[in-house]
């Protein structure tokens, strides 16, 4: 039976929303939020979030660390409004027939997620043969901050981008000495989370190395999820201008999909790996400052598509090797007072092989096949006395099959008084077609062409009271035409560009620090659209409250979704309310534990269509800190 929302509850997290807006003056801590916020996804360099056209989420290390998750997603869904990320159960996303782990902003997006782009350390992260990221390749463990750039990045970041980035900026150590932790918690459908992180540094050398295991039964048979996983990094300074850093990142994690409750699914069991290399040289002075990099990412596939009810097993196996190499060079220059040139070079080789391999030793390949892109950026930034920032973008972009393309990008910040600004942007987001759309199984199409939108914003931020208060609010409008959509072609289905994108929408946001001890944030977002797509809800919206006094932490956060699609022909919507609270407490200097618990209100909710989330659910362990 599914929960539905009274009109009392729409009123009680209206009034939540609206608090965050108008809690009195004297009540807030003065200077918490008035140190500004420096970004580097949406301009490659180092810059003041004010003065960039786009709208940029930022996810710090201690809001990382205080959720104690194993997965970076379910914080990002709460913190970052249009941004909505699929689930079917305690953990573990998995991949194929069944799978979540599809991540849209502002409808843009999909499952599989092939309008967004991942990034880590500001290199893409897509399965080279399908196109879309791995979601259960980002982990906690890797992340000292999160950006995410809402709405079209591919002047610096190229195709995916289209409708948003998501760049996770990995761990490091800044002081000399060791410092680590471990981290264990157990809790309900035998949930296991553990990781632990050892840092060293001296002089100009520094080093990170963090483990994990997570694993779980789940809340439905048949829906196990083991997951190992493996980081480690090293850097040298040289200079105060000139440092090196190289990592290494591993995963392998095996998961099982029950399929709906309607129809199970019997076997179908997915065996991952998932690696990532880089190595950066990266530059700076007090004029220009830049980086050359170099990233391998590859994954290994392992799948059994399982047989339903009255089915026999299969017998094969679906395999895959996929892989990406690239390099990015970029370097930003201050040509005079004000001003901000960065240009830059992406170049990516991305592709693999798949293959049938039969109980008998035989086997059958499905393709063998890679293909490039190479593009080339320029982006100028200039302040204008201290009143605007205008800002153009131009990358010309090369695909070894769809050929040329001119994507441009326009925008300004506008300071009409010291405590707030106007962001305008006009960006072109586009995505190449995938191996997968254009090669692989039956509605395979090799004349695809990129798809294409528009997308137009205008926001207003402001900080009050010395920044205790901040709030923001932002209107969208894309406009996108080549969608690629599977559908009937003389008799056959086949990929073709067809579909059209208008959405439209506002995103709220707000923060506040009041009493010394508490933190307030909320952010909402509605979102229309006239081509409706799975996982894009139509009202989002988030309210936490924080408190935080000596060894004392507690957060309680609520989140209302409704107008979910979870299915389009015949549409179906879902609607929903989730209570989450968490805390910790600092036993000594070295050990500290903690507890959490999720969906206590016992919501009756689906995000895949079929497949019913888990009801209340808590975990509780202990960190050991040195």
């Amino acid at each position: 039976m599914k929960y539905r929302i009274t009109k009392n509850t729409k009123i009680i997290c209206a009034l939540l929303f609206i608090n965050t807006l108008y809690c009195k003056a004297e009540a807030f801590n003065r200077d918490s939020l008035n140190i500004p916020e420096v970004v580097v996804t949406g301009s490659r360099n180092e810059v003041d979030i004010r003065h960039l056209p786009m709208n940029v989420s930022t996810i710090n290390e201690s809001q990382i660390e205080k959720r104690e998750e194993q997965s970076l997603l379910p914080l990002l869904v709460e913190q970052v409004p249009s941004l909505f990320i699929t689930s079917r159960g305690v953990m573990g996303y998995g991949v194929s027939t069944g799978s979540s782990g599809g991540m849209t902003m502002r409808g843009i997006g999909g499952s599989p997620t092939i309008g967004m782009l991942v990034l880590i350390d500001g290199h893409p992260q897509y399965m080279g043969l399908m196109g879309h990221p791995i979601a259960d390749a980002y982990q906690s463990m890797l992340a000292q901050r999160v950006e995410v750039v809402r709405g079209p990045a591919s002047v610096l970041y190229g195709s995916n981008a289209m409708g948003g980035v998501i760049n996770i900026l990995t761990k490091q150590q800044k002081d000399n000495g060791f410092k680590g932790h471990i981290k264990a918690s157990y809790g309900s459908y035998n949930t296991v989370n553990s990781d632990a992180t050892l840092r060293y540094r001296y002089k100009g050398f520094s080093a990170l190395a963090s483990g994990s295991y997570n694993r779980t039964d789940g809340h439905r048979p048949n829906m196990e999820f083991e997951q190992y996983g493996g980081f480690a990094k090293a850097g040298y300074e040289f200079n105060k201008h000139w440092n090196l850093f190289a990592d290494v990142n591993i995963t392998h994690f095996n998961a099982q999909n029950p399929g709906t409750i309607s129809r199970p699914i019997y076997q179908n069991d997915s065996h991952i790996t998932r690696g990532m290399a880089s190595i950066s040289l990266e530059n700076s002075y007090q004029r220009t400052s830049g980086a050359f990099k170099a990233f391998y990412n590859w994954g290994r596939h392992i799948i059994n598509d399982g047989y339903y009810e009255g089915g026999v097993p299969r017998d094969y196996l679906f395999n895959s090797q996929d892989l990406m190499l690239g390099i990015n060079w970029y370097q930003s220059v201050i040509l005079w007072q004000g001003s901000r040139v960065t240009a830059g070079v992406d170049y990516q080789h991305f592709g693999g092989i798949a293959w049938n391999s039969y109980i008998d030793g035989s086997e059958n390949q499905i393709i063998d096949k890679s293909l490039y892109n190479i593009a080339g950026y320029i982006d100028y930034r200039q302040s204008i006395a201290n009143i605007i920032t205008l800002n153009a973008g131009l990358r010309f972009d090369h695909h070894s099959v769809t050929g040329n393309h001119w994507i441009p990008q326009f925008g300004a910040s506008i300071y009409p008084i010291q405590t707030g600004e106007i962001k305008l942007i006009a960006s072109r987001g586009f995505r190449n077609p995938t191996i997968r759309e254009m090669y692989m199984f039956p509605p395979q199409n090799p004349n695809l062409q990129p798809e294409s939108l528009w997308n137009y914003d205008i926001s207003w931020t402001q900080r009050l009271f010395k920044g205790s208060f901040m709030y923001g609010v932002n209107l969208y409008y894309i406009n996108g035409k080549n969608m690629i959509q599977t559908v009937p072609v003389d008799g056959r289905m086949m990929n073709i560009n067809t579909g059209a994108i208008k959405n439209y929408g506002i995103e709220l946001q707000s923060a506040l620090h009041f009493l010394k001890m508490f933190t307030l944030n909320a952010n909402y977002s509605w979102l229309h659209m006239e081509n409706p797509i799975l996982a894009s809800p139509e009202h989002k919206l988030y309210v936490g409250l924080d408190f935080e006094k000596g060894r004392w932490f507690a957060s309680t956060g609520v989140q209302y979704i409704n107008g979910l699609y979870t299915a389009l022909d015949p549409q179906e919507r879902e609607q929903f309310v989730l209570w989450n609270i968490r805390g910790s407490f600092a036993a000594t200097k070295w050990l500290e534990l903690f507890v959490k618990a999720e969906n206590l209100l016992n919501q009756q909710y689906e995000i895949n269509k079929g497949f019913p989330m888990p009801g209340i659910t808590a975990m509780g362990g202990v960190k050991f800190k040195f």
